[in-house]
């Protein structure tokens, strides 16, 4: 069952980005074929304080304008040119918060996933925000969709405890000054698709 819109529109942005740990990624192919991998690595991006988020101090622009919209929304963008990256809208309208996917673990229809990819080992098929669009096939076409729609959502499917989930640092982001030490990523504990220790 699809995750309610109630899910994604509470203030809480660093507890959803904690519980989306265990929760089902889930995208239908054009001929039925379900794709789908659970979530074991998430960064949250809590908007305009947020040094490191594309809508630090509310800036709107046509890349940005996703962010703005209510919880439960893709935010798709494009990064160094060659990758895409899928972020889970949360919270109210105009409040630009968004949740990173970093890493997935392949549950549905793994061989795809691998056509998509190319031949290398599993565990690296999904370990990374650019590697699990490539093997999801998320692209910008995904920007703004509705996640209690049916083109991409997300369901319950593993419940993590507060022992088996690790937090630290965001990565990549050195250029966002007393932002880039917020402890705001999580991850699965020993999950050998988590993109970094």
């Amino acid at each position: 069952m699809k995750l309610p819109r109630e899910f994604y529109t509470r203030e809480e942005t660093l507890q959803i980005a904690r519980e989306l740990i265990g929760k089902l990624l889930v995208v239908p192919m054009a001929d039925g074929t379900i794709v789908s991998g659970m979530i074991v690595e998430t960064e949250a991006y809590l908007g305009a304080i947020d040094k490191a988020a594309h809508s630090f101090g509310n800036r709107r622009t046509k890349r940005t304008e996703t962010m703005f919209a209510v919880g439960g929304t893709a935010y798709v963008f494009f990064i160094y040119g060659m990758y895409y990256q899928f972020n889970v809208v949360v919270g109210a309208v105009d409040s630009p918060h968004a949740i990173l996917i970093r890493a997935l673990e392949p549950i549905q229809n793994i061989e795809i996933m691998r056509e998509k990819r190319g031949k290398m080992p599993d565990k690296n098929l999904t370990s990374g925000p650019g590697k699990l669009c490539i093997a999801m096939g998320i692209d910008k076409n995904f920007n703004n969709a509705d996640l209690l729609g049916d083109k991409i959502w997300l369901e319950d499917y593993k419940v993590f405890d507060d022992s088996e989930i690790a937090v630290g640092k965001r990565i990549g982001i050195d250029y966002a000054e007393e932002f880039a030490e917020k402890e705001w990523r999580f991850w699965a504990k020993e999950n050998p698709y988590v993109s970094r220790r």
